[in-house]
């Protein structure tokens, strides 16, 4: 290929990669598959390797790339970023519409209402079409360059979609990051041995501020863009003209907006959203409410902290008073030893809370919590019950306050306080709640998967000092497990043969199921890419383990730490003796195409033959994709017993729908 002829070609898949891209992250209705897509995106990173003359900073293979910044660089905004004055109550926005008709008697109002994104303010600039500086709000006159990290933001364009564009534009939106990803990211903590994040507007704010761009990739920030400070270089007279015209130009732009002609409409549509905003998939705090004519805006102007056109509409806090009445301390599988409130039950948010994080003794003495306080309690992001703060007030000088124990509370062993880290830490690795956690994970889903295993069963297995270890398992006979309570012979009989099945585990899941601190399902599978044996990963020195791109210094140091350590090193060994499978599968990423390659799949309801976890991981196996909700990216739904909604929407957006034997046929029929 010439480079006039790789040029011609680089211009059309950029383009058609942008467009897919306002499809999926903009519209959320993909319209080709994963496996299509990536092909596309392949096949303009090949171009560019060839041709890299041809690479522009708008390029979509340009969106995470360079070094991590030592520090960002202040940005001066040209526009003042000011900030809202805030309305908890109806009477104050109709205060909000008196005090507008005082200053200006004779106008006719109208307003536009939007959802109150609770997310980080961003202004993002395009010179000649192309994105050329994103920066965060900072104190409103000045914030810090973080184009790098704007970039990584999908739904945000790199390049405008548009044939008339004005030469220099500025558009400001809110960085957000979704509940379902919130949640994903949390998980991941949690299985890694991390601290959970508090909120989703906290992460997305640090998200922003990370100095490598690959870290800010990793969290899936979106955007919501509301407003130019220049609205008459896009010909627009009125704010609701310019949302439209925003959307035009390729911008994701907050549907859920509309234009209200007096302040009773606006109050009408503020209590709607107050009791729908449980229903989004983003976080949401409050309505703001703008005058909708900029020539209005102009007279009304502003103040030296705000505009007086616009203000927002905060929604109450779902928090509730209830009373904390002890402080327990819990033993992770690895060690950590974290403080949970016990509180009186309260309902918030659609459900009852009785329990409550609160993650290390640093946060009790910050918020000084005390055992009997009255506390505020919240869901953050609606999901995590958390302890806002204690309500002094209402003390009665009887509270206690609390101190992290000195002995481990579940097996009297000494608790560490390690130099730099907020954590308390048993070291004991026979500590029985470490053990019970420990065997848990290593049976879950995710892990072994060891149907029957459930936490009742794990308790009394060690209560009778029958399991020490994982590798205790694979020694159980059909006796030992006839001797707990609610074990039938059929019971047993299953258990037994879900444990033999385990043996036939891929080499990801053991090493997920290991526990070793740092290391997730991604990370499992990507050592596992790196070292076909659990030999080579035992024997690989922390810098060897660092070669790996995903892999930095605390994790690999944390996998080195585990191999070296002779317990873990004798409990290795009992595996391999009970026949568990210490080496990679040969179906391996890069060899000859799967029989799935390209194909995406979401199971519903329960399958005769296999678990969900062992039906998708034959699809991944296979080169397939398993998703957890259905999409026109979808090619199949896999239908079993009482299936859920899914099968439903399958049919509606015109994806397949297939049964378990259907999905077993396609399986030989690919052979």
């Amino acid at each position: 290929m010439t480079p006039k002829e790789a040029e011609k070609k680089i211009v059309q898949l950029r383009k058609e990669i942008r467009h897919y891209d306002y499809l999926y992250y903009v519209k959320d209705v993909p319209e080709i598959s994963d496996y299509e897509y990536d092909r596309i995106y392949h096949e303009l990173e090949t171009l560019e390797q060839e041709f890299p003359e041809l690479i522009t900073p708008h390029s979509p293979t340009q969106r995470v790339g360079g070094e991590a910044q030592k520090k960002f660089d202040p940005y001066q905004h040209q526009s003042p970023m000011l900030s809202m004055d805030n309305t908890y109550s109806e009477d104050e926005l109709r205060e909000f519409e008196r005090r507008n008709r005082r200053i200006l008697p004779d106008a006719d109002f109208s307003y536009v209402v939007e959802l109150k994104i609770d997310g980080v303010s961003v202004s993002v600039i395009y010179d000649e079409e192309v994105l050329s500086v994103g920066s965060t709000r900072g104190d409103g006159r000045t914030g810090d360059n973080v184009t790098s990290n704007i970039k990584t933001v999908h739904s945000i364009p790199l390049r405008l979609n548009a044939d008339e564009f004005p030469p220099r534009l500025e558009v400001r939106g809110e960085v957000y990051i979704d509940k379902r990803d919130f949640a994903e990211i949390n998980r991941k903590q949690e299985e890694e041995g991390k601290e959970f994040y508090a909120n989703p507007r906290n992460l997305a704010a640090g998200s922003l501020k990370q100095l490598d761009p690959k870290i800010s990739a990793a969290r899936r920030l979106r955007c919501w863009i509301y407003a130019s400070p220049d609205p008459q270089t896009l010909g627009c007279k009125y704010h609701s003209r310019l949302l439209n015209r925003l959307e035009e130009l390729g911008f994701p732009v907050e549907p859920h907006h509309e234009k209200c002609s007096t302040i009773d409409d606006v109050i009408r549509y503020c209590r709607l959203w107050q009791e729908k905003k449980n229903q989004l998939d983003y976080m949401v705090d409050g309505m703001v409410v703008k005058v909708d004519s900029f020539a209005l805006q102009e007279q009304l102007g502003a103040t030296s902290k705000s505009h007086r056109w616009q203000i927002a509409y905060k929604f109450p806090a779902e928090q509730e008073e209830t009373k904390l009445g002890d402080i327990i301390v819990q033993v992770g599988r690895l060690g950590k030893l974290t403080p949970v409130a016990i509180l009186e039950p309260v309902w918030i948010s659609g459900s009852e809370v009785s329990r409550a994080s609160l993650h290390n003794q640093d946060e009790i003495d910050r918020k000084d919590i005390r055992i009997g306080d009255k506390v505020l309690v919240e869901k953050a992001g609606e999901i995590i019950p958390q302890v806002i703060h204690p309500i002094k007030g209402k003390r009665t000088g009887k509270e206690k306050k609390f101190r992290m124990p000195e002995e481990c509370p579940s097996c009297g062993g000494p608790v560490v306080h390690p130099e730099g880290e907020v954590a308390y830490r048993c070291e004991n690795i026979s500590c029985p709640d470490q053990v019970r956690e420990r065997l848990k994970h290593f049976a879950s889903r995710t892990a072994m998967y060891i149907r029957g295993l459930g936490p009742k069963v794990i308790e009394q297995l060690i209560e009778k000092n029958l399991v020490k270890s994982p590798a205790d398992l694979y020694r159980l006979k059909r006796e030992d497990l006839l001797g707990l309570e609610r074990m039938a012979e059929k019971s047993a009989h299953n258990l037994l043969g879900a444990i033999a099945r385990s043996k036939e585990s891929s080499l990801e899941r053991l090493i997920y199921a290991l526990g070793i601190r740092h290391v997730g399902r991604t990370s499992a599978r990507i050592l596992v890419e790196r070292y076909p044996a659990l030999e080579e990963i035992e024997k690989a020195s922390p810098l060897q383990l660092e070669e790996i791109p995903e892999i930095g210094p605390v994790m690999a140091e944390s996998v080195h730490s585990f191999f070296a350590n002779q317990d873990n090193l004798r409990v290795i060994k009992q595996l391999k003796e009970a026949g568990v499978g210490t080496l990679r599968r040969e179906v391996e990423r890069g060899e000859a195409p799967g029989r799935l390659t390209g194909k995406t799949f979401v199971l519903t309801g329960t399958l005769d033959n296999y678990s969900r976890a062992e039906a998708e991981e034959m699809i991944r196996a296979e080169g397939g994709r398993a998703a957890s909700s259905v999409s026109k990216k979808t090619d199949f739904v896999v239908v079993g017993d009482n299936p859920g909604s899914k099968a439903e929407k399958a049919k509606k957006l015109g994806v397949k729908v297939i049964s378990e034997q259907e999905f077993i046929q396609l399986l030989q029929d690919n052979r």
